[in-house]
């Protein structure tokens, strides 16, 4: 793709989220987003960001890691206390305020970078020691990482300790969330189409023959890990700063993490197309049997996890296995394939429309010849 052509179409996906982002937060004429619905779109959104991120742990890198709510707190955490505590300050130095469009934007852009980079050094740290484990062991220390990281938060009292950061100040939107997830699946494919990508393969299928080619597995797991992280610490700061769903040590406890992994696993292991379908699917299942809950109490998360149990027994390589959705989905139905090599002159005929091949280059031929 030229870069004209990504230019173009990046401003026009920026265009779009601010026209969507008018939509949800001023609506069109009389007509008004549900508040309701809102809230379920924009934790896709937030749920989009954590899914894609951890398919470039556990998809791409091949490694099994349990601990991504701690990132996520991390980066939510550090996000939503620089707003709350230094966001009046930066605000001020553009001579606005935080609920601001202007002054909430320059705050929410630096809450989210320095979330981002607390939550990339945890990574870091993690992933050095850590990454020498393979498997279960590594399960094990990052769930363990996210625990540490949870009972830090309950005593710590200017984050509000056990009752949650409820002075957050709600300055994220649409435009924000979507944004932000749309960024990590364009980070995450093009990781994915790249050496280092194509490292990550290498490790995934047989580490000691990646490490025998030269690779530096280690560096490598290390990298990734912290972008990982790095990209769950901003889902966990857009969280933080949602009105309807205030930062929690008790929404970031292993069962967040198990939940995240889940999303992947759905929608396939390794495909960042399945982790969007993934992450949406488990956002919208529980809201919509809550149906089922109103006329039998307890009956709908019974229902949500036979659901998944089905699914995993007929479908155990998730809805998308490593498959990717692009446009040769929507193409191929209207495609017409043409043999490489035709017996005769009456098979050319009929599948170019009468008109003459030339048969050299599928012969080898040149025409210098």
């Amino acid at each position: 793709m030229s870069l004209l052509r990504k230019l173009t179409l990046g401003a026009v996906t920026i265009a779009a989220l601010i026209a969507l982002n008018q939509l949800f937060e001023h609506g069109a004429g009389d007509f008004r987003i549900n508040p309701y619905y809102a809230r379920i779109l924009s934790l896709i959104g937030i749920n989009i960001t954590l899914a894609v991120s951890l398919n470039l742990i556990n998809g791409l890198a091949g490694q099994f890691s349990i601990g991504h709510a701690g990132f996520m707190a991390v980066g939510g955490y550090t996000a939503t206390y620089v707003t709350v505590y230094h966001g009046a300050p930066i605000a001020g130095l553009l001579g606005s305020r935080v609920v601001d469009p202007i002054g909430g934007s320059v705050v929410m852009l630096i809450s989210l970078s320095v979330g981002a980079i607390a939550a990339a050094l945890a990574g870091f740290g993690v992933g050095i020691p850590s990454l020498r484990l393979k498997g279960d062991y590594l399960a094990i220390v990052t769930l363990g990482f996210g625990e540490i990281i949870r009972v830090i938060i309950l005593n710590v009292p200017a984050v509000g300790g056990a009752t949650g950061f409820t002075d957050a100040i709600p300055i994220t939107n649409f435009f924000w969330i979507f944004g932000v997830a749309v960024l990590t699946v364009v980070i995450v494919v093009n990781i994915a189409g790249s050496s280092f990508g194509r490292a990550l393969s290498t490790i995934r299928g047989d580490e000691i023959a990646a490490e025998a080619m030269g690779i530096s597995t280690t560096r490598y797991k290390v990298l990734a890990f912290a972008i990982s992280a790095a990209l769950a610490g901003v889902a966990g700061g857009l969280s933080g700063q949602l009105f309807a769903n205030p930062l929690n040590p008790q929404n970031l406890n292993f069962v967040r993490s198990i939940e995240i992994v889940v999303m992947i696993v759905l929608g396939g292991v390794g495909s960042t197309s399945g982790a969007v379908l993934g992450a949406t699917l488990l956002t919208i299942l529980p809201e919509a049997l809550r149906g089922v809950d109103q006329q039998f109490p307890g009956l709908r998360m019974v229902v949500y996890a036979l659901l998944l149990i089905l699914l995993m027994i007929f479908r155990p390589q998730g809805i998308m296995g490593r498959r990717e959705f692009g446009w040769s989905w929507i193409q191929r139905p209207t495609r017409t394939r043409i043999p490489t090599v035709l017996s005769d002159v009456s098979d050319h005929r009929s599948h170019t429309g009468n008109r003459p091949v030339d048969r050299r280059s599928t012969l080898g031929e040149s025409d210098n010849q």
